[in-house]
């Protein structure tokens, strides 16, 4: 079996990630440093001490000599594919490092080996391309991605490998999801019937009520995170868009729609896919250079990827995969290739709903307001967001052009179509857990609420509902107290008796529901 190159050993650092003294780096680890290749670092990764104990060290499993694999391309794929699962990113990378020799060298001496057949099937799958291999000889047909560690599709066997390929994409879109321990949790919590019975116990007016409040702070929030205060009607207008998302299926086209509904009449946005390149980021002050924080896929690559992740999500929809892990890949991975020149955040967000509703997650005539639940956990919201474009910021190679935009240099599009959205897919199902849990229950107890305080107030005092809704919204603002202005202005009316009435009332029901806006700062610059 073909021998690694040189320079494991005295690997310091795996992709700018410094190795635990005294160990060795194992499995993908190993093959990043033999082959150095340009790829992000995996977000935990194995390496062997000298002495027999195990334990972990920032994003490394530190096992001990006995799970020494031996030193070859062989090995150490065996290795990672036994211990880590399926990295398509890193495979991907190696394929382009080494000779495909080594693969048919493995199937021939070891023909009946599942690690060799699916090696070899990926590698096949990936380029589209046949080995000058036979077909394989009859043996129990093997997995491409182990349950137990990723999640995988029902799948279709493929006889030519004898594999059984239940991965969720194709060559041009693959995320993948591990089977964290976050992940793991949430693995028998049937949410989607939390949210359900919790509308099954819920007056049908209180419903619609809640509902409408929900898709409108949704509508809002997703402004407010993108640095914008539309107009009204823009974002009811967007609103109307997140509550029929779901009852198409999901196309280029619909993209395109959605791209004009949320810009509305723009004179300085490009329509449709990007032409020209993109970032999200900053710039400097002086001389107005990019800074990015991200820079988008290449407008060559974008109708392939977005291909790709049409693919993914129909491959998803038909074989009735992980709700969550799919809205997850298909959400994070369009923002990540960013292809409109504007719009990619909103429709990002868009494409959550469009999925929980399309696979019926969302109870009928509710929308989760995942952009407010977003917006409420900014800082974590941009480090998901950054968890995947830093380290592929760092195997970017761009320049600045004459319209201060950025032009990419070297190929990118694997860092799009193959990731690890374990980061992300975790993010989206807390945020959809506290929906269910805490936002809907939440809203829902408050319209209750509400509904008390109008008819003890008006036991004393009668007003127009406009009125009454204002004066709420005054107390809301001033924390159940009228201010000064408020008592001598729209409410001189009023007795001192019935203003200090009012107030207790308001403060016994409804005062723990105030809390202050999530504060957000200024919009970042996408180009």
């Amino acid at each position: 079996m073909q021998p690694l190159p040189q320079g494991v050993r005295k690997a310091t650092a795996i992709a700018d990630v410094p190795v635990p003294a005294d160990t060795q780096p194992a499995g993908y680890a190993a093959l990043i440093a033999a082959f150095d290749l340009k790829v992000p670092a995996p977000d935990e990764m194995l390496t062997i001490a000298s002495k027999h104990t195990l334990r972990r060290e920032g994003r490394w499993r530190v096992l001990t000599p006995r799970y020494r694999p031996a030193d070859t391309i062989t090995g150490q794929l065996e290795f990672a594919l036994r211990h880590e699962g399926i990295d398509l990113a890193i495979l991907n990378a190696l394929f382009q490092a080494a000779s495909p020799a080594f693969i048919k060298d493995w199937v021939r001496a070891q023909p009946t080996s599942s690690y060799a057949r699916r090696v070899w099937f990926l590698y096949e799958w990936i380029y589209g391309s046949r080995l000058d291999l036979p077909d394989a000889s009859p043996a129990p047909y093997a997995s491409i991605l182990d349950n137990a560690q990723q999640f995988a599709v029902e799948g279709e066997t493929v006889t030519r490998y004898r594999v059984r390929n239940n991965l969720p994409g194709t060559p041009d879109f693959c995320p993948l999801v591990r089977r964290s321990k976050v992940l793991a949790a949430l693995r028998d919590q049937d949410l989607a019937g939390e949210a359900r019975n919790t509308m099954r116990r819920t007056a049908p007016d209180l419903v619609a009520r809640a509902a409408a409040f929900l898709l409108l702070e949704d509508s809002k929030a997703s402004y407010v995170i993108e640095g914008e205060r539309p107009p009204q009607d823009r974002i009811q207008r967007w609103g109307q868009a997140i509550w029929e998302a779901g009852r198409e299926p999901l196309s280029a086209n619909e993209l395109l729609r959605l791209q004009r509904l949320v810009i509305g009449p723009a004179r300085f946005t490009h329509f449709g896919w990007r032409t020209d390149g993109g970032f999200v980021g900053s710039r400097d002050r002086q001389t107005n250079a990019p800074i990015p924080a991200h820079v988008s896929a290449q407008p060559d690559d974008i109708a392939t990827l977005i291909e790709g992740l049409l693919a993914y999500n129909e491959r998803c929809e038909r074989h009735d995969f992980n709700t969550i892990i799919t809205a997850a890949a298909v959400a994070f991975g369009f923002v990540f290739i960013h292809p409109f020149e504007d719009g990619n955040g909103r429709i990002h967000r868009w494409l959550v709903h469009h999925v929980l509703a399309r696979r019926g997650f969302t109870p009928p005539g509710v929308i989760f307001p995942v952009s407010a639940v977003f917006l409420h956990h900014i800082q974590r919201y941009r480090d998901v967001l950054e968890h995947y474009s830093r380290p592929r910021l760092a195997l970017t190679q761009w320049e600045t052009t004459p319209s201060f935009n950025v032009r990419v240099l070297n190929p990118t599009r694997d860092l799009f179509r193959f990731f690890d959205a374990t980061c992300q897919a975790e993010f989206l199902a807390q945020s959809v857990m506290e929906t269910v849990r805490n936002t809907l229950p939440h809203e829902i107890e408050y319209l209750r609420r509400y509904d008390r305080a109008r008819r003890q107030i008006e036991a004393f005092v009668e007003m127009p509902d406009a009125t009454f809704d204002l004066m709420m919204g005054f107390l809301r603002q001033n924390h159940g107290r009228f201010s000064q202005r408020t008592r001598t202005k729209e409410f001189a009316r009023l007795t001192d008796e019935e203003a200090a009435s009012i107030e207790r009332t308001y403060q016994d029901l409804l005062l723990e529901f105030d809390r202050p806006a999530t504060a957000v700062g200024g919009p970042e610059e996408s180009q």
